[in-house]
């Protein structure tokens, strides 16, 4: 499993300030991560990154207490729905029952195109959802959305 890309800081900034956010790719397939992070890197997106295999590693990492990631931004989750261990909707359910956690920005990237995938996963109050094949060639208009919406939103 790849565990992170170089944490760094934002020149973009916002209302002043230096943007600071991380997106929590959760996935399990290795060459997926590479291609979300190197297109990451291409397209410059204001954001550190970090990587958790399962939404269990997911949720760790969330509540503090994995061993070696730690966060210290704001977050932006973008998680698969197919994975061994906790998937994806297992995931969102525990996320949403979590009281300090349930604001959590979280946008499915899956390989699923199924409606009731989709309608499930809006169910659990996702911002987006975005299927692999449809996020442009080497995840460019995944890279140019987050990129966006990391800038112009205030995360919680």
């Amino acid at each position: 499993m790849i565990e992170m890309a170089p944490a760094r800081r934002s020149r973009d900034t916002v209302d002043g300030s230096v943007l600071d956010c991380t997106v929590l790719l959760v996935d399990d397939d290795d060459v997926a991560i590479e291609g979300v992070l190197r297109s990451f890197r291409k397209h410059e997106v204001p954001c550190r990154t970090m990587t958790a295999g399962d939404g269990g590693e997911a949720l760790e990492i969330l509540r503090g207490k994995h061993p070696t990631k730690q966060l210290d931004t704001s977050v932006i989750v973008l998680l698969d729905l197919n994975m061994p261990g906790m998937d994806g909707f297992q995931f969102l359910d525990a996320l949403r029952a979590d009281p300090k956690l349930r604001r959590t920005v979280v946008f499915v990237l899956s390989t699923s195109a199924r409606e009731q995938d989709r309608c499930r996963a809006y169910d659990g109050h996702v911002a987006g959802y975005m299927v692999k094949s449809s996020v442009g060639p080497q995840f460019a208009r995944l890279a140019e959305f987050i990129g966006k919406y990391a800038v112009t939103q205030k995360l919680p």
